[in-house]
């Protein structure tokens, strides 16, 4: 039997957008409490092309979840960098750096 048998395949890693900078314009979001709240029915029509791109750029199949990213990026487009930089040094000590 294969040593893989019986394990899901993990996506490919997208092109575009790292998972690490999709996670950090979640945390963003989160952090300013734009994600609390009633929610919205948003919709419109896009260029396939557009649609298309976005997908291979970040690996998301779902039109909320690409939709969402693509309104966080918007909302947190100024201040990412100084986010990030607000991080520096956090990494709690207990966490494990050795590969």
């Amino acid at each position: 039997m294969p040593v893989n048998a019986g394990k899901r395949k993990r996506a490919p890693m997208p092109r575009g957008m790292s998972r690490l900078k999709m996670h950090a314009m979640r945390t963003m979001a989160e952090e300013k409490g734009l994600l609390n709240g009633k929610t919205q029915m948003l919709r419109g029509r896009m260029p396939e092309t557009l649609v298309r791109a976005a997908r291979k750029n970040t690996g998301i199949e779902s039109d909320t979840e690409l939709i969402r990213l693509g309104l966080e990026t918007l909302a947190n487009q100024d201040n990412y960098g100084t986010w990030l930089m607000s991080h520096y040094g956090t990494i709690p000590p207990g966490v494990d750096l050795e590969y």
